[in-house]
């Protein structure tokens, strides 16, 4: 009997272990998955965050000048040097904290012995141009809305509108994309976003009334 049973406990043993295996195997392949699946996700995020935040402070400084001044060539400037400046800060902000980030990850896997995963490390270079091109898509926005219309209460009006549609397309992905209730994020940005215009526009008209 004790000869018999013998190989079964070898082989129920040797079955149990591949199974451990495998399910190892399997709870690290779905753990990558969803690491990756996260860090996409966040991409994303941030992509949709940057080019609201070049949508939002972009619209708010043209309405801002658009207060006082008048003329469609102005406001465009305005326009150009409020993307160009928001677009540079955004990519060296973004450069210098996910190189932060690198080095911190980098010099785990050193103490670790193990850098051989070193091609899956975030990159700061893409990580600045990323942030760069979702600011200018953002502030694209308002500059094209008022590119062409020469009528200052048209063009402001022009600018609210598409500002707003805009604002509700990235209030509705940021919701998406963070799990959140999909009506009162976007509706929180929305509102959000007007609030800035408005009080943008409505300080700097008091401003300049007020001669200062």
């Amino acid at each position: 009997m004790a000869a018999e049973t013998q190989p079964s406990k070898v082989f129920n043993i040797d079955v149990e272990g591949q199974l451990a295996h495998a399910e190892e195997d399997g709870g690290d392949a779905l753990s990558h998955s969803a690491h990756d699946y996260t860090q996409r996700a966040q991409w994303l995020r941030a992509a949709v965050l940057g080019a609201n935040d070049g949508l939002l402070s972009t619209a708010s400084l043209m309405m801002g000048v658009g207060a006082v001044k008048k003329d469609v060539r102005t406001m465009i400037l305005t326009g150009i040097a409020g993307l160009v400046a928001g677009a540079c800060s955004m990519a060296i902000g973004e450069f210098v904290s996910v190189y932060s980030q690198y080095d911190i990850e980098l010099a785990q896997m050193k103490r670790e012995g193990n850098t051989q995963n070193k091609d899956k490390l975030p990159n700061p270079y893409y990580a600045a141009l990323a942030s760069a091109l979702a600011f200018a898509v953002g502030a694209g926005v308002p500059l094209l809305a008022a590119a062409f219309i020469t009528e200052y209460k048209v063009r402001i009006g022009v600018v609210v509108a598409a500002v707003t549609l805009a604002l509700v397309v990235f209030g509705g992905l940021s919701a998406f994309l963070g799990k959140s209730p999909l009506v009162k994020s976007s509706l929180r940005v929305l509102f959000g976003g007007w609030l800035a215009m408005a009080v943008t526009f409505g300080l700097t008209k008091l401003v300049g009334d007020l001669g200062i």
